[in-house]
């Protein structure tokens, strides 16, 4: 009798210690109110959010959430924070490197499988897209799109071996800035997901919107469970 109760909590141990880690790097469009690491990051959706803002209020509507419940995966690190630029130039030609993805792509955990969804606040802020640059990084070099995207692809290749890492591209961007996210994704042979047909309410996902992501993003990641 005992081998027939240890065996059904032997395979449910199993069955967890496989599922798939899942860290998002982020701004606001993967950030929501106690979902985001560390807590002090600013955030676009809440609980209560006002409905003249966005039509989402709650973690399930989010598309992060979407993919790794769908896919049976754990949520590892979601650090996501809102208005964050890849590179260093924000908002009215504002310094934003503290909440650059460039400063928290240490802070990711130690995931499966990577996603990272940015772009859209460097081509909001107007960010200098700068030349392509694969090497010999400089400080002020962070103060251009190119260089940055560059920079940040390349050290989470090198820090995250064997991890899947996938870069959402969203739409509705500069074309300047959409095609140096493909052309470095390309030039160091990661993968890219163009996101198309995403429904917005003042420039971010709208529940409709976040289903949509998430179902592109699954179908990128996971085709076998998706067809």
């Amino acid at each position: 009798m005992k081998k027939l109760f240890f065996l059904p909590l032997l395979l449910l141990f199993s069955v967890t210690a496989l599922a798939q880690r899942v860290s998002i790097l982020g701004d606001s469009y993967s950030t929501f109110e106690d979902f985001v690491t560390p807590s002090t990051n600013e955030l676009w959706y809440y609980a209560h959010n006002d409905t003249s803002k966005t039509d989402v209020n709650r973690v399930e509507d989010t598309w992060w959430w979407q993919v790794i419940h769908d896919n049976d995966y754990k949520l590892e690190v979601n650090n996501s924070y809102s208005g964050a630029t890849i590179g260093y130039s924000g908002y009215d030609g504002n310094d934003y490197s503290r909440r650059s993805f460039l400063k928290r792509m240490y802070n990711i955990g130690s995931p499966d499988i990577i996603l990272v969804f940015g772009g859209t606040n460097d081509s909001w802020a107007k960010e200098p897209v700068g030349e392509y640059k694969y090497a010999d990084w400089q400080w002020g070099d962070f103060y251009s799109f190119r260089p940055a995207m560059a920079y940040m692809v390349n050290w989470i290749r090198l820090h995250h071996p064997n991890v899947s890492t996938y870069y959402i591209i969203n739409s509705e961007l500069r074309p300047e800035i959409t095609e140096s996210m493909k052309t470095i994704c390309k030039h160091y042979n990661v993968p890219y997901i163009e996101l198309k047909n995403i429904s917005k309410k003042n420039g971010h996902p709208t529940v409709k919107g976040m289903k949509a992501i998430a179902e592109q993003v699954s179908e990128a990641i996971n085709p076998s469970k998706t067809n």
